[in-house]
């Protein structure tokens, strides 16, 4: 398995450098899942809520939906008052690494942060607009961990240093799980998750009882079967592009709808804890040392 899969991205690198600078940007990962698969999650997660929950969601941002709140971290990444929090959105772990022995980011992130706002939210000195600011972060942060890519290898970014054509067009492997594929069934996010959200029980309770490291973990996990359903030697066209289309929508879309419902499911139930007044926390994971002007957001 190892063989191939070096055999397969000593291929892949080499196209990256015939590539060349085409379409290459040196921003940070993009926000998994796009507009379209946070709001999903936040749906699903919104019919999960306990009455606890929902009476204290309400506190914070009234009638404002889960699916509403789900892209606000994205939406302020054009205020460079957030350049700061750009890290959050993602974490890096080699493959021989798993977090607690991967080398942090003392910028932050998406583990790190995530605990940061769950103890805002837990803190009963914290003002109202502190805890809603934190809300917002936590539901889109819960959406990024359950997408492989954004649990990524430093070596190709989480797959934005790996361009390949969809349907034609130049992008890159991230945007891809980002957006293309789901995009590609032409469904709002109400009707997607209609299609979707059809967890039994035993999923559910077994899905809740995990901690964020948990999430993280199966995402790394899931990058080996991702990368062999995504082994992009069989979209190889004449021209020598990595043409993905139906076929690669077809083959991946049950590992990005799985993880959809759990992200959804898992939200949740971490916002059922917080607000049930549970002391177990979902998200902790070890202190680093911050960086000299670190955020500190919020």
């Amino acid at each position: 398995m190892m063989g191939r899969r070096n055999a397969v991205w000593g291929l892949v690198l080499a196209a990256l450098v015939s590539v060349g600078a085409a379409g290459h940007s040196g921003a940070p990962p993009a926000s998994m899942w796009g507009a379209t698969g946070h709001r999903i999650v936040g749906e699903i997660a919104q019919q999960y809520l306990t009455d606890e929950a929902r009476r204290g969601l309400h506190a914070l941002v009234a009638d404002t939906s889960l699916a509403q709140l789900s892209t606000w971290a994205d939406e302020i990444r054009s205020d460079p008052a957030y350049d700061c929090a750009s890290t959050w959105h993602y974490v890096t772990i080699e493959d021989e690494d798993t977090y607690t022995t991967s080398r942090r980011n003392n910028r932050g992130d998406v583990l790190e942060a995530m605990h940061r706002m769950e103890r805002i939210l837990r803190d009963p000195t914290a003002d109202v607009p502190r805890k809603r600011r934190a809300l917002k972060f936590l539901v889109h942060f819960v959406g990024d961990v359950h997408q492989p890519l954004h649990v990524g290898r430093g070596e190709d970014r989480g797959g934005n240093e790996i361009r390949v054509h969809w349907f034609g067009e130049l992008t890159n492997l991230h945007s891809v799980w980002d957006t293309r594929v789901i995009e590609h069934r032409g469904l709002s996010f109400t009707e997607y998750t209609r299609f979707i959200n059809h967890p039994s029980e035993a999923d559910v309770a077994r899905w809740q009882r995990s901690t964020c490291v948990d999430w993280a973990e199966e995402s790394q996990a899931l990058r080996d079967e991702l990368y062999s359903v995504a082994d992009l030697t069989d979209y190889l066209d004449r021209d020598g592009r990595f043409n993905l289309g139906y076929e690669y929508a077809y083959r991946t879309s049950p590992i990005i709808h799985r993880r959809l419902v759990q992200a959804g499911v898992r939200l949740a139930g971490l916002l059922n804890a917080i607000f049930g007044g549970t002391t177990e926390t979902t998200c902790a994971v070890p202190e680093v040392e911050p960086a000299a002007g670190a955020c500190a957001l919020p």
